[in-house]
C-alpha cells in the first residue's frame, strides 16, 4: 500500500470527522486499521487526530515500522487503549469519537475512566466502513487477483466431486488447493451443502456424503493479500431432472436481471428488487430469504447491503456480490454468486466461471 492511498484516506477520514465536530476517531477494527495506515497484524490501535498516532505492542514493533504509513507509531507495555487515553490528554482533545459497533462495553468503560470528565466519547458508526465501498484503482487490482485465484480453483474442484465423499473432505481439498496456490486464508467457511442440505442458505461442510443424484452448492472465496474474493456455483451430480432445470434456470435469470441493473447511481434495493421480481415471475420469490448481495474487500461482507427497501447509492469502484437463491426445504437449494464492479458506464462481472447448471456424472 503506498504511502499516497493511506494519506488520502486520512483526509478523507478527517474531513468526516470535522462534519461531525470531534477531535479524533480511534480506530480499533484490525480491517479499518490496516485500510489507514497499512498494519496488518492482529493488535493495534490507530488515532485518527491531526496527527495519527500508531499504537501497538512489543511483538509488533518491527512490523509496525515496516507497515505502518502516515502515522507515529507508540509501542506500549501495558494496554493500547490505556495509551490512547494519555495522547488524548496531551493532544488536549476534548470530542473523541470511537467505532462504537466495534468497540466492547468493557472497552469503551476503561476508555471512558481514562479519559476522564474533560473529555466526550462520541459514539460514530460505519465512517471508515463508508469510505472502503469505493475502492480505488490499487484495491480493484487485489480485488481481481483474489477472484482469479478462486476461479482457477473451480474446474479442479469439479473433478474431487463424487458420490460417497463427505462434504468435509470437498472442502478440504478445496482450501489445501488455495493454500498451495498462494491464497493468505479461506474468506470464510467453505460452503458445501448436498442433496437436502442444499435448501440450507448457509450449510457449511459437514460429514454428510454426496448422493449419487442431486444438487451441490459451492460457496467459498480466498483471501489474498488482505482482500477477499466470493463465489458460489451449484452443480447436479447425476442427470438433473427437468425440474431441477427449471430451478436452476430461474436463479441465474433472476442472478442477470439484477446484474443488468447495477450502474452508478442505482440503488442497492433496486438491485436487490430485479432478482426478486424475476423469481416472482417464476412464483418462487417466497423460497429466496436473504439479501440480493453485499460488498467485499478487505472483509468479505462489507457496505453496501443489497436488500429490499436499502436507498444506498452505488458508487464507481464499488465491488458487490450479486447472488439470489431459491431454497426449498427438505428438498433442494440453488445460488449462484458472482463479484460485480460498479462502473461509471454500468457494471463489469468479474467472476469468469461459467453459470450454466453443469451435471457430473
Amino acid at each position: 500500500m503506498s504511502r499516497m492511498d493511506c494519506e488520502g484516506r486520512q483526509r478523507k477520514l478527517r474531513a468526516e470527522l470535522d462534519r461531525r465536530k470531534v477531535d479524533a476517531l480511534v480506530v480499533t477494527h484490525l480491517p479499518n486499521v490496516r485500510y489507514l495506515c497499512g498494519f496488518t497484524g492482529s493488535a493495534g490501535v490507530l488515532l485518527v487526530a491531526r496527527r495519527p498516532v500508531f499504537f501497538t505492542d512489543g511483538r509488533y514493533a518491527e512490523q509496525a515500522s515496516a507497515e505502518v504509513h502516515d502515522a507515529r507509531i507508540s509501542v506500549v507495555k501495558s494496554g493500547t487503549l490505556p495509551a490512547v487515553a494519555a495522547t488524548c490528554a496531551k493532544l488536549g482533545l476534548k470530542r473523541v469519537a470511537i467505532e462504537s459497533e466495534h468497540l466492547t462495553v468493557a472497552q469503551f468503560g476503561g476508555l471512558e475512566q481514562a479519559l476522564g470528565k474533560g473529555v466526550k466519547l462520541v459514539r460514530m458508526a460505519g465512517a471508515v466502513e463508508a469510505l472502503r465501498a469505493q475502492k480505488d484503482a490499487d484495491e480493484i487490482a487485489l480485488l481481481r487477483n483474489a477472484v482469479g485465484l478462486s476461479s482457477r480453483l473451480f474446474r479442479p474442484l469439479l473433478r474431487s466431486l463424487h458420490s460417497g465423499l463427505a462434504e468435509s473432505a470437498i472442502a478440504g481439498k478445496l482450501e489445501y488447493m488455495a493454500r498451495k496456490a498462494g491464497a493468505d486464508r479461506m474468506s470464510f467457511e467453505t460452503i458445501v451443502a448436498s442433496a437436502e442440505r442444499s435448501a440450507l442458505p448457509h450449510g457449511v461442510a459437514s460429514a454428510t456424503k454426496l448422493p449419487a443424484e442431486g444438487f451441490v452448492v459451492l460457496d467459498y472465496g480466498v483471501v489474498l493479500d488482505g482482500y477477499c474474493s466470493d463465489m458460489t456455483r451449484t452443480v447436479h451430480l447425476g442427470k438433473a431432472s427437468g425440474e431441477a432445470r427449471i430451478l436452476h434456470r430461474a436463479v441465474l435469470e433472476a442472478q442477470l436481471a439484477a446484474i443488468s441493473v447495477v450502474r452508478a447511481g442505482a440503488t442497492a434495493g433496486e438491485v436487490d428488487w430485479a432478482a426478486r421480481q424475476e423469481l416472482r415471475r417464476a412464483k418462487l420469490d417466497r423460497f429466496f430469504t436473504h439479501s440480493t448481495g453485499h460488498g467485499v474487500g478487505l472483509e468479505v461482507h462489507e457496505l453496501p447491503r443489497l436488500a429490499a427497501g436499502n436507498d444506498a447509492v452505488l458508487q464507481p469502484g464499488m465491488v458487490i456480490t450479486i447472488e439470489p437463491g431459491v431454497y426449498l426445504p427438505g428438498k433442494c437449494g440453488i445460488r449462484i454468486e458472482d463479484m460485480v464492479l460498479v462502473t461509471e458506464r454500468g457494471y463489469e462481472v468479474l467472476t469468469p466461471v461459467n453459470k450454466e447448471l453443469i451435471e457430473l456424472n
